[in-house]
């Protein structure tokens, strides 16, 4: 018997900054599986591959992973479909966004504006203080929350160089 399925799933196993050259495979994903460092899924070409990273750190859309046999291969956000509501005001936005993270919703947030995953409660509380909403397919980027990645907290000890004038 052949066994097709399992001849080759592309092992990631680490992060690259992204030299801007032409990649072997894009990965989308959407942003609930871009916060998983194990995990398994197809290509846009359908090429099967596992992820094999550290915990924490969430894949940014345009980011590039390295495989172990040295293929390169970009991840691309989904569309997926987010409310975004934008604010007339920076003391309205700023209240919306203290009681969403309260909750501790994943939020992207812009200027004056924030966006998360449709969700009929939380469009009627953001509502309520006045900001207008709009559906829309959209790549979702939420800001990593210290509760997310508390582990790569530690960047802290970069010391500043001094240009001389």
């Amino acid at each position: 018997m052949k066994k097709t399925e399992h001849q080759n799933v592309l092992k990631i196993v680490k992060r690259s900054p992204n030299d801007g050259q032409a990649t072997d495979e894009v990965l989308t994903l959407p942003q609930d599986l871009r916060q998983r460092g194990r995990l398994k899924a197809l290509t846009d070409s359908g090429v099967q591959v596992g992820l094999f990273l550290e915990r924490g750190q969430p894949l940014k859309h345009g980011e590039l992973l390295l495989t172990e046999c040295g293929k390169r291969i970009t991840v691309n956000a989904a569309h997926e479909e987010v409310a975004t509501a934008t604010a007339e005001n920076w003391l309205t936005f700023s209240r919306v966004c203290y009681h969403l993270g309260n909750r501790h919703v994943p939020l992207q947030i812009g200027d004056c504006w924030l966006r998360f995953k449709s969700d009929h409660v939380l469009e009627a509380m953001v509502e309520n203080f006045g900001l207008s909403i709009h559906h829309e397919q959209a790549p979702f980027e939420p800001e990593s929350g210290a509760y997310a990645n508390a582990a790569s907290a530690d960047h802290g000890h970069h010391h500043h160089d001094h240009h001389h004038h």
